[in-house]
């Protein structure tokens, strides 16, 4: 929800889902302040960057300008904000996918420890 350009309101929208879907309020809150200060410019240049895959050939090819500025994305809004929802999708997507991977290794080990010392003791 950080990455989605609806600013003011992540917080409301991120804990609005977290009561819809029973999830961990304050894990949510936290993760959705993906927007701080310093990542701000690098939300910005991937948002604007993944947006140019959507677009038409015109706005595809501002995407491969070297000379990027607030004022390309300002004019070139709607490419900015396509892209800024495909790179939330996308965060998404990936970060769950690490953390199930993460999870399935955790359960993994911990069996693999009890067996080992499930033989220890026999």
């Amino acid at each position: 929800m950080g990455i989605i350009p609806i600013w003011g309101f992540q917080t409301l929208v991120a804990i609005f889902f977290a009561v819809v879907f029973r999830l961990n309020k304050v894990l949510v809150v936290i993760f959705s302040h993906i927007s701080f200060p310093p990542m701000m410019p690098l939300v910005i240049f991937l948002s604007y960057r993944a947006g140019g895959y959507w677009m038409k050939k015109t706005s595809g090819e501002i995407m491969f300008n070297s000379k990027m500025s607030l004022l390309t994305v300002n004019k070139n809004m709607e490419q900015y904000i396509i892209g800024s929802i495909t790179l939330a999708v996308i965060a998404a997507i990936s970060i769950g996918l690490i953390t199930f991977v993460m999870l399935k290794l955790v359960k993994i080990l911990k069996q693999f420890k009890i067996t080992a010392s499930l033989k220890k003791t026999a």
